[in-house]
């Protein structure tokens, strides 16, 4: 491609989109969606650790895993399993939306942890097959609810209010229930891998 052509999106000099022949114009704004959608890919893979340090633990201590995986921090709140689906929905949600597309269902019926462990890594893998092209718009989308009709949320109002408070507030949830209930994970399994470099 020669470079500034016109495209349906502006002048570009970068990349073909996801559909063969449909160019994309690289810009600040979709590198920022698309980092703060891997951010939220890293805290739901780093799940993964967290539930095999949930299955040492009740190994340890000789109960079933579904007590860990039922387990919550109060008699109202939603069980882990539940907040681990919320996480995943919030996560595929922005992905999709956010990049013009409607998020693949995944019907919340997981009940044992090689589900839940299946539920994350199907979730990631919708999530990152979203390339940064694919959020040039993001901004101009517009995302409608069922709970709230004749009403939408902007692409970047939809992102900050809905997408990363979401995300993080279940994951969150389903930590402390985790650490509440015994399971040795701390600070640096939540945050996951710090790229340091040297100075």
């Amino acid at each position: 491609m020669s470079a500034g052509l016109q495209t349906p999106f502006g002048r570009s000099d970068h990349s073909l989109g996801p559909a063969e022949g449909q160019y994309w114009t690289k810009s600040p704004e979709a590198t920022m969606y698309y980092q703060v959608l891997l951010q939220c890919i890293q805290s739901l893979k780093n799940v993964e650790h967290w539930l095999d340090k949930a299955e040492t633990h009740a190994k340890a201590k000789k109960f079933d895993i579904s007590v860990l995986l039922n387990g919550r921090l109060a008699p109202d709140q939603k069980p882990f399993i539940y907040q681990i689906q919320s996480a995943c929905d919030y996560i595929k949600a922005g992905a999709a939306w956010l990049s013009g597309q409607t998020p693949p269902k995944h019907p919340d019926t997981e009940q044992t942890m090689e589900e839940v462990r299946e539920r994350i890594r199907k979730t990631i893998a919708f999530a990152e097959s979203v390339k940064e092209p694919q959020y040039a718009l993001a901004s101009e989308r517009k995302v409608s609810f069922s709970w709230a009709p004749g009403k939408v949320m902007s692409g970047a109002d939809y992102l900050l209010q809905m997408t990363i408070p979401n995300t993080y507030f279940h994951l969150v949830s389903a930590y402390s229930s985790l650490r509440h209930n015994g399971v040795d994970v701390g600070k640096m399994d939540f945050l996951g891998p710090i790229n340091l470099i040297d100075a």
